[in-house]
């Protein structure tokens, strides 16, 4: 067996850098247990010349492994261990663009971008195809996609993905971030704002961006596509087509910051939120479970002040889904202030 020793990146988030080691150790569980055959153990904290450190032991790294666990949420840099000393392992990370990609952005209720990138993470643990996060494309929707942070993430490791919003302001504030981004830093694309018609009615509107990571890989087809409807999530599947995404990832209202959707609209009144995700998913979730492909998985975080687990549990199950139960997905839940408590939950689809 080998040591190793993983130092975790610092946050800007005060109250996130708290947490960060302990949700990487749960995140490392995870990876261990859904794509490393359980060979990480002894995953624990310890201080090393002062600095404090995540350890673990597991037979060698192979070339794989390593570009797997390049991808923790809070990784910094990883460290095999040896009479004391600390020899570095070469990282090779997914990422495609700069950090900037992410942390540029910022604005009341935004997710932390470390805890976007771990619910990304462990969501894709739990299909059927695990290492296809490295080796393979999974395909991703955000049905409550915001600001796109998600999105972002996805973008980042070179995925194509989707999202869905019901706020206007949050899809046209996207829309100019992304456009503005990707011409800034040079990046080959298209991009289009379009409106969405059935039958001469307009459901929504509709951004479309087709990208390369390189002019050559633009020039060659070689893409990757992100796609924003502005519309209500409880009806994505006028949208998309049925078993068309391997993983869905959201993060569902914190019934603080923001609402969720339009709840007992009236014409000529102003329309109320719900602040209830409970309510929300439980109208939405089946809708979702029907664009997941067999073997893709759904995560979801949410405050656990405003919606108990079990609810959460109940709804996924009911539309079909096994939610993920082992202790290292029990592990992620942490404080981010006095009125968010916040959690995720997984779910394979069979």
């Amino acid at each position: 067996m080998t040591s190793y020793g993983l130092l975790v990146s610092p946050s800007h988030n005060r109250v996130y850098a708290q947490a960060a080691a302990g949700l990487v150790k749960a995140e490392l569980a995870v990876f261990g247990e859904r794509a490393l055959d359980g060979r990480i153990r002894d995953i624990e904290e310890t201080s090393i010349g002062g600095v404090p450190y995540v350890t673990f032991s597991s037979d060698e790294l192979a070339e794989t492994d390593v570009r797997l666990l390049s991808n923790l949420s809070s990784l910094y840099a990883l460290f095999e261990i040896e009479g004391g000393l600390l020899r570095p392992v070469e990282l090779k990370p997914l990422d495609l663009f700069g950090s900037d990609l992410l942390t540029i952005q910022k604005y009341s209720g935004k997710t932390n971008e470390y805890f976007t990138k771990l619910l990304l993470n462990v969501t894709a643990m739990a299909t059927d195809s695990p290492m296809d996060l490295v080796t393979g494309r999974p395909r991703l929707l955000d049905p409550m996609c915001g600001r796109g942070t998600t999105l972002n993430q996805a973008m980042m490791y070179g995925l194509d993905a989707a999202g869905i919003d019901i706020d206007g302001k949050d899809f046209d504030a996207y829309a100019a971030f992304v456009k503005t981004w990707l011409k800034n830093n040079r990046v080959k694309h298209q991009a289009e704002i379009t409106s969405i018609r059935r039958e001469k009615a307009v459901l929504g509107r509709r951004l479309h961006v087709t990208l390369g990571a390189s002019k050559e890989l633009y020039k060659s087809g070689e893409t990757m596509e992100i796609t924003v409807v502005n519309a209500d999530s409880v009806e994505a599947e006028k949208f998309f087509r049925p078993r068309s995404f391997d993983l869905i990832v959201t993060d569902a209202p914190y019934g603080v910051q923001h609402g969720s959707r339009a709840k007992g609209a009236q014409p000529g009144r102003r329309q109320q939120l719900s602040r209830s995700p409970v309510e929300l998913l439980g109208a939405a979730v089946p809708g979702w479970a029907r664009l997941l492909r067999p073997g893709g998985a759904v995560g979801i975080s949410w405050n656990t002040f405003v919606g108990r687990r079990e609810e959460l549990a109940e709804i996924l199950a009911s539309s079909g889904l096994e939610v993920q139960d082992s202790e290292a997905y029990l592990g992620f839940r942490h404080r981010v202030d006095q009125a968010i408590s916040r959690d995720l939950i997984v779910a394979r689809k069979p």
